[in-house]
């Protein structure tokens, strides 16, 4: 059983603690800067709570932390975990720079340990199933590919890091958007361009904005991407090739459109997303199977991230750099 501690106790951290040990993780410490808010919580799950990450990270007893922190904290703290030998589970985004990334990536390398990115709808049923179609070269020469990720839970978002501008400088994009962001990475690899925009109709809170990309892969492919925070929750990535195309709706639908066929609406058995996550990182931990998002998948979508945030910023396409 791999010991952790978990840091961070907001929503996702508490979802972390609740999944871990169907994903073979025990959790027995955690860090809150928020004692009072914590306490509950911890004592329900049996946690050691402190507000001290340096007590956690050199603990012997503890073998790998779960960050569910700001990105803000990602670097300072993923460099402290490995530089004392612990494996490393850090929700996404894990940094706003590309550079940052790529600091961390070599901490934890060289220090022998994992560095494992929560990207968790990769886990998700249809999007494995979507980069199998792809792969395999049902859908023929790829042209194109359009996504979109809203989620309402920003209509709750009253006061933290979400609202703040250097903290979530993309609008929905930091968040939900990324995902379809990292979506489009693992089906095509990385960007080369990206002509980006943010609209805000509302500061908030809560915040109303629009994020709205046009992508040129490397591989020629092109790609529009769109979030809106403040709308029911939304999930769409729709690949288009010359024979046919397959657009994935939700965690568990994917239609397979094809030339001279009615279109077919395939569903998929729902499964612990996170639970299959956190268990992909105790693999990797125990059995040295490579975690399924690549370091190379990270920095391509941090890539192209960047890219986007200056485009909205200059109102011009921006390269990415550094694929």
């Amino acid at each position: 059983m791999i010991h952790c501690a978990i840091v961070g106790l907001g929503r996702w951290g508490r979802n972390l603690v609740e999944a871990a040990a169907k994903g073979g993780l025990k959790v027995t410490r955690a860090v809150e800067t928020d004692l009072g808010r914590a306490r509950d919580f911890c004592a329900l799950h049996h946690l050691d709570l402190t507000d001290d990450l340096d007590a956690v990270v050199t603990d012997r007893t503890i073998d790998a932390v779960l960050l569910a922190t700001p990105h803000s904290l990602h670097l300072p703290q993923v460099i402290a975990a490995a530089s004392a030998g612990k494996q490393v589970f850090c929700e996404k985004p894990l940094a706003l720079r590309r550079e940052h990334a790529s600091l961390m990536f070599s901490a934890c390398r060289n220090a022998g340990v994992t560095l494992a990115v929560g990207h968790n709808r990769r886990f998700w049923p249809s999007m494995r199933a979507l980069r199998e179609i792809v792969s395999s070269g049902e859908l023929g020469t790829i042209l194109h590919v359009e996504g979109h990720n809203s989620n309402e839970n920003s209509q709750s978002i009253t006061e933290g890091w979400r609202l703040s501008a250097k903290e979530s400088p993309g609008g929905g994009l930091t968040g939900a958007g990324l995902h379809v962001l990292d979506g489009f990475v693992s089906l095509l690899g990385p960007a080369r361009q990206v002509y980006a925009r943010l609209s805000r109709r509302e500061a908030g809170p809560p915040p109303q904005d629009s994020a709205m990309l046009a992508i040129d892969f490397a591989n020629g492919v092109t790609a529009t991407l769109a979030t809106v925070r403040a709308t029911p929750f939304y999930w769409r990535v729709h690949v288009f090739g010359t024979k046919g195309s397959a657009e994935v709706l939700g965690e568990g639908t994917m239609v397979l459109r094809k030339s001279g066929h009615q279109p077919q609406t395939l569903s998929y058995p729902a499964i612990d997303v996170l639970g299959a996550e956190l268990a992909a990182f105790a693999d990797t931990i125990e059995n040295g199977k490579p975690y399924p998002v690549p370091e190379a998948d990270v920095l391509a979508t941090l890539s192209a991230f960047e890219a986007a945030l200056q485009s909205m910023q200059s109102g011009q396409p921006v390269a990415c750099h550094g694929e």
